[in-house]
């Protein structure tokens, strides 16, 4: 299959439906146009999103993870840029996010986002929450959600860093973290699953986890001071897994996988984890990435909600 940088994002919507596949290693992931297939044919008027194998047999929730594809915004933000933060016009975002959660069937009040700060805050979502302004952010210095209120959205934004799904089956009960080098080095993945637990009850081998789009490996460089602060949050015996040094004092990082081990020490089995494998960095055509654009993008966001 072709690279999807060899592509425009306009040029993305005539492919067809056997060539709209992610693939990268062991996962396939697919972009839908909306939240229902008419006669196995993918409706194409509507934004597309990534969804992933591993939640898409629960019909409870809906999830999603946006792309470039199907907006509005131009320039550096073209064209369905997610952010209101960096300098795209405030209209254009608004349409953005209308043109999204139409696609995936999802209420346009009742989205719950918060001001990110790469710190390991997990706040529960209730009803309390809804912002009285669409597209409102009310919570401040959170950078985990978890609820069991049907109805609402969960939303956390990204440009490479990497996205933390949770699904209980059992409880009924979801999470979206928000995990970049600091909130992976702080562990939230983990702190978010205790959350859940002793929120809702939840068992941390019933939780279902998946490692969003984010960015790769070979991708992700870290200077010294980053890859000592990982040393000191993992076992010795896991170092060479997560870290390369490159020289010159500077490494490369596996956050997924570092999100992985998080994951599996914190109780999650090993077969209820899935990764996404897909790298924004890589595939910066049809992603937001900060470091493949030097800082000049949008956001691209993860969407988690339990159906009402």
């Amino acid at each position: 299959m072709n690279s999807y940088n060899e592509y425009n994002p306009e040029e993305l919507f005539s492919l067809e439906e056997d060539e709209i596949l992610l693939k990268e290693k062991n996962s396939v992931n697919h972009i839908y146009y909306n939240e229902t297939r008419k006669h196995g044919e993918l409706q194409k008027k509507n934004t597309p999103f990534v969804t992933f194998p591993a939640l898409e047999k629960y019909d409870f929730i809906r999830h999603g993870f946006s792309t470039k594809l199907g907006g509005v915004s131009k320039n550096e933000f073209t064209s369905l840029n997610l952010s209101f933060y960096r300098g795209d016009e405030e209209a254009s975002v608004a349409t953005n996010y209308d043109r999204i959660l139409k696609s995936m069937g999802l209420e346009e009040t009742k989205v719950i986002f918060s001001d990110q700060v790469h710190d390991t805050i997990v706040h529960h979502v209730t009803k309390e929450d809804i912002p009285t302004k669409k597209y409102e952010r009310i919570l401040k210095g959170i950078d985990g959600l978890i609820t069991n209120e049907p109805g609402l959205t969960l939303c956390t934004s990204y440009a490479d860093c990497v996205p933390l799904y949770f699904v209980d089956p059992v409880k009924k009960a979801i999470g979206l973290s928000h995990s970049g080098w600091k909130g992976t080095v702080g562990k939230i993945g983990a702190k978010t699953v205790k959350a859940m637990c002793e929120t809702f009850g939840s068992k941390e081998s019933d939780i279902i986890a998946v490692i969003g789009p984010s960015i790769c490996f070979d991708c992700y460089e870290i200077s010294e001071d980053v890859a000592k602060q990982f040393m000191k949050a993992f076992r010795e015996e896991d170092h060479d897994k997560i870290l390369w040094y490159k020289g010159n004092g500077k490494y490369h990082l596996d956050l997924w996988l570092a999100n992985e081990l998080i994951l599996q020490e914190a109780g999650v089995k090993k077969e209820n984890i899935s990764n996404s494998n897909i790298c924004t960095c890589c595939n910066s055509t049809l992603f937001y990435s900060h470091r493949a654009s030097q800082g000049k993008r949008g956001n691209l966001a993860a969407f988690l909600a339990l159906v009402p």
